[in-house]
C-alpha cells in the first residue's frame, strides 16, 4: 500500500518535520516536505498547473492510497504552508481516500484547532479522515526524538490509516 505523509511546517527543523520523517522513515511512506519551499502561493491561475512541483504533488496524492497530515498549529489552524499545499488539491486526488491527522502543539494551547481545521478541508476534497487522530505537545518529545508513549500513539494512528486504506482498496476495486 501506498502512504504519502505531508510535513506541514515550512520550519527547516521542529518537531511537526520530525514526526513527518520518522512515519516516512519507520513505515515506508513517501514525504512531500513543505519546508523545502518548492510550492509558490496558490493564487488559482490555470498557469500554476503546468508547474513541476505542483504536478508532483497531484500525482503523489492521486497515486497515494493514504496519507497522513502533520502540521503545526498556528494561531488555533493548521499552518499556512500545509492550507496552501491543500488548495492546489481537489477531489480529484482525494475523494473517498482515508487520510490521517496529526498535530503537533507548542504553544500551550494544544492542537486540536488545527486538527479540526485539517478535517474541514478534508471535508471539503471528499476526503475520508479517518476516527482516529493525534496532537503530540512538547511532552512527547526528548531530545528530538518521540518519547515510547507518543512512538505508540502514532502507530494506533498508522494502524487505523492501514485499515482504512484495505477498505479503500477494496472501494475502488468495487467501483472500476
Amino acid at each position: 500500500m501506498n502512504m504519502v505523509v505531508i510535513n506541514g511546517s515550512p520550519r527547516k527543523s521542529g518537531r511537526t518535520g520530525m514526526v513527518a520523517r520518522s512515519i516516512a522513515s519507520q513505515y515506508g511512506a513517501k514525504l512531500i516536505d513543505l519546508s523545502e519551499g518548492t510550492l509558490p502561493l496558490y493564487n488559482g491561475e490555470d498557469r500554476q498547473d503546468l508547474l513541476q512541483s505542483v504536478k508532483q504533488l497531484r500525482k503523489a496524492i492521486r497515486e497515494a492510497d493514504g496519507v497522513i497530515l502533520c502540521s503545526p498549529e498556528y494561531h488555533n489552524a493548521m499552518s499556512g504552508a500545509l492550507k496552501n499545499a491543500l488548495d492546489f488539491l481537489g477531489s480529484d486526488e482525494f475523494k473517498h481516500k482515508p487520510v490521517a491527522l496529526i498535530a503537533v502543539g507548542g504553544g500551550g494551547k494544544g492542537g486540536i484547532n488545527a486538527l479540526n481545521n485539517m478535517r474541514i478541508v478534508m471535508r471539503g476534497v471528499y476526503a475520508n479522515a479517518i476516527p482516529r487522530q493525534l496532537v503530540l505537545d512538547p511532552s512527547c518529545f526528548v531530545s528530538g526524538t518521540l518519547t515510547e508513549t507518543a512512538a505508540q500513539q502514532v502507530e494506533g494512528v498508522i494502524s487505523e490509516l492501514k485499515r482504512y486504506m484495505k477498505a479503500f482498496e477494496m472501494l475502488k476495486v468495487q467501483y472500476e
